[in-house]
């Protein structure tokens, strides 16, 4: 399946390139969360004439993306959980409860942008979280997960 896409993807393309997809990945993600488009003449046409706004809706998007990153560092996130007497926490922390204490700390953070590859916290302590705000813009978020008894 050729499509062009209209935003840039990560580890497929960036706005404008025309790629070959396999047709489940273009038919349920990318064509339906407007990322791309079927590459026919029309669509290209299409495209081109609105070029221009789509580069700036994305240049608008990064700039967003970086202002919420100079927000994010340097804060440290403190989340209360309930836990044992050795620190070990009934349960764990995830992206949504680091999502939900941004929200509350006035930070603007959605729980899919949160980056956990090792898997939830499951341990008080004081820990670094990738974030993952756009596609070009990554940093470190400081949490501090504090057990309480």
């Amino acid at each position: 399946m050729e499509l062009i896409l209209l935003e840039k993807v990560a580890n497929l393309g960036d706005l404008g390139d025309r790629v070959r997809v396999r047709p489940g990945y273009g038919r349920n993600y990318l064509l339906p969360y407007g990322k791309a488009k079927p590459a026919t003449a029309e669509n290209i046409r299409y495209f081109e004439e609105r070029r221009a706004e789509l580069e700036a809706r994305a240049r608008d998007a990064f700039q967003a993306a970086q202002a919420r990153l100079e927000q994010l560092q340097g804060r440290t996130l403190t989340i209360q959980a309930k836990a044992g007497e050795q620190g070990k926490l009934f349960g764990s922390v995830g992206p949504a409860d680091i999502a939900n204490a941004a929200e509350a700390a006035g930070i603007e953070l959605a729980r899919r942008e949160v980056r956990m590859p090792e898997g939830p916290i499951r341990v008080a302590g004081s820990y670094e979280v990738a974030v993952q705000l756009h596609t070009d813009v990554e940093g470190v978020l400081s949490i501090v997960v504090e057990g309480q008894e």
